[in-house]
């Protein structure tokens, strides 16, 4: 199979300015807004530790979400293919992140609360998380663990 490359480019747009610019640590805001295209723009700030703004997306935030959505993109495909029908999928990811000399994240873990047909084989519908996170891009290119615990169940006949 050819190998195809796709680039993605995005713009971030510093909006923080209080009129003296970064004269020091606590002179600015952290935030700023992302775009790509036509898309809505995303607001984001850093974490709230790093003097940013909670009502805004940090990249901490951000990187938890892209393992997340990528890891489900996957299982929806897989299952799809599989004849598997999810009826409903919600992660509650979690990301580990650690401070020190050079900070780092340590682990995400994906949580994906899923409801499946009733009747669809549940052992195979938790067979395919595997697979998901063997193709997912964004978990192939971390350097730290992406771990899945998922809980499945079978929609109540209507």
């Amino acid at each position: 199979m050819p190998h195809r490359e796709h680039h993605y480019q995005v713009n971030i747009e510093w909006t923080g300015n209080k009129g003296s610019g970064t004269e020091s640590y606590k002179a600015y805001s952290r935030d700023y807004d992302i775009s790509s295209g036509n898309k809505r723009a995303i607001a984001g700030s850093s974490d709230p530790a790093f003097l940013g703004d909670a009502t805004r997306w940090n990249p901490e935030d951000l990187l938890v979400a892209s393992a997340s959505a990528c890891h489900k993109l996957w299982y929806l495909h897989l299952c799809a293919e599989a004849g598997i029908s999810v009826c409903n999928y919600r992660d509650r990811a979690e990301g580990t992140m650690v401070e020190g000399k050079k900070g780092a994240f340590t682990q995400i873990v994906l949580k994906p609360e899923i409801t499946l047909r009733p009747g669809d084989d549940l052992e195979r519908a938790y067979a395919l998380h595997h697979q998901a996170h063997e193709l997912c891009f964004i978990a192939n290119s971390l350097n730290f663990p992406v771990t899945c615990e998922p809980i499945i169940k079978h929609h109540p006949a209507l």
